[in-house]
């Protein structure tokens, strides 16, 4: 369990445009969650991917949040400065034989990806991916929100890319890296999220690392049953709505709504009545 002395919580949004209610519902709950245990939330700016980046939204996310009062404790983080960190990581791996390069298209297999590579040669001219070699069988999970959780290599995950073949590093890769830097001791984030636990599982005892508790909260479905997210032009969130947006989003985990319109009211009286054993215990909600 988790020592609330010690609690580390964080939001990581990636810079590829503003946020939506989808957003907000995962601020708010990583927010809320951190606060009630007496411990602190950290935002962190996942922009390992200059392709997809949206030119000045990791600005205007940041200004989203403190529009709605979530203010970071620490001084914001970007991923993209702290890529030796990443290649440290990565040479540790490979010097313990976790690691091997891999040039299959992804088109070449369908669902998980077969192994390949993991027993053949790529020659060193030749650009490749470098996948994580995966040893268990296993992984278990008892998260705060889902529940028990169990995963089964080479049915539910398989061995994974911790660095791109055009050498970007991966998103499990520097994730588990940050957290283990950052101290992060509850994961508190989206269910779309869920199936990324395994692979970063992995990772965590590959570096002889404890793995933080993890609560996944019900993804925001639109009307369409789709998730609500950037590549579907979801709208951004109104920052001169903010109490409402924060009543909404608490409505949405199933906490008490507040009467007030000043955001930070709303907050100090959601963090005393944060439960999580009141969240949908749902993959996914119908906004």
């Amino acid at each position: 369990m988790t020592d609330h002395s010690h609690y580390v919580g964080r939001f990581a949004p990636s810079p590829t445009g503003p946020l939506h209610f989808g957003s907000l519902v995962a601020a708010l709950g990583s927010y809320l969650d951190a606060r009630s245990a007496g411990g602190q939330w950290l935002i962190r700016v996942e922009d390992l991917d200059p392709p997809r980046a949206v030119r000045g939204a990791d600005r205007h996310i940041l200004k989203q949040l403190s529009d709605h009062s979530l203010v970071s404790d620490q001084p914001v983080i970007y991923q993209s400065q702290r890529l030796r960190r990443f290649d440290d990581a990565l040479s540790c791996l490979n010097d313990k034989g976790h690691l091997y390069a891999c040039n299959c298209p992804r088109r070449s297999y369908l669902g998980l990806y077969p192994g390949t590579c993991r027993t053949q040669t790529t020659p060193e001219t030749q650009p490749s991916a470098l996948r994580f070699r995966v040893s268990e069988t296993t992984i278990q999970q008892k998260d705060l929100a889902q529940g028990a959780v169990t995963w089964v290599y080479g049915k539910d995950f398989g061995d994974f890319i911790v660095r791109r073949k055009d050498g970007l590093h991966a998103y499990q890769l520097a994730v588990v890296i940050d957290d283990i830097a950052q101290k992060v001791t509850r994961i508190v984030r989206g269910a779309d999220l869920l199936s990324a636990t395994p692979m970063q599982t992995c990772l965590y005892h590959a570096f002889d690392v404890q793995p933080p508790e993890t609560l996944h909260l019900p993804m925001v479905l639109g009307r369409d049953g789709q998730k609500l997210s950037k590549q579907t032009h979801a709208p951004t969130i109104n920052a001169a709505l903010a109490a409402d947006n924060l009543n909404q989003a608490l409505a949405f985990l199933n906490q008490p709504a507040i009467a007030s319109d000043n955001p930070k009211t709303i907050l100090s009286a959601a963090i005393k009545n944060w439960r999580t054993d009141r969240i949908p215990k749902l993959m996914g909600k119908t906004l």
